[in-house]
């Protein structure tokens, strides 16, 4: 039996402590429960069951709700992260500013500074060059294939 191993199965399900209650449903319930208490301690009663409306949904919330597949707050820390730095990144198109160095010899100082336009490739080259790169290099391009078509064929 050497060279076999055992594969650990479901490592995404979570620890059952009482019924269906998982360890973090519980510990988000035990603190919930305390900020009931707090809130039941520092305020007066109308207060406080304003207050435990808020924490009851919240906890439930927290707890139980799942979007994606995702516990709650997982989603909400993604949702936050991808506000503050977002994957999305957009270009803005200028021209490339080049700046010209003469030789340190004739002590002369440089800076002429002007915008050179870029040469654009036309649809059926980038189409050609997506076809390259996609088939890995095998296909070797338009004009490649012309000339090995007419070797072939002419002869």
């Amino acid at each position: 039996m050497e060279g076999r191993f055992i594969v650990p199965q479901f490592i995404d399900a979570e620890d059952k402590i009482w019924g269906p209650i998982t360890v973090r449903q519980f510990v988000i319930m035990v603190v919930g429960g305390l900020f009931l208490f707090i809130s039941y301690k520092l305020s007066d009663l109308s207060l406080f069951l304003f207050q435990a409306v808020l924490i009851i949904i919240l906890v439930i919330v927290i707890a139980f709700f799942k979007i994606n597949g995702q516990p709650f707050h997982i989603f909400a820390l993604n949702f936050i992260s991808s506000f503050k730095k977002p994957r999305i990144r957009v270009w803005k198109k200028e021209y490339i500013k080049v700046e010209h160095f003469r030789a340190k010899g004739e002590g002369q100082e440089n800076q002429d500074q002007y915008p050179i336009r870029k040469s654009f490739l036309s649809s059926k080259k980038l189409s050609e060059l997506s076809l390259v790169i996609d088939t890995g290099g095998v296909y070797k391009g338009e004009q490649d294939a012309n000339t090995l078509n007419k070797t072939v064929y002419s002869n």
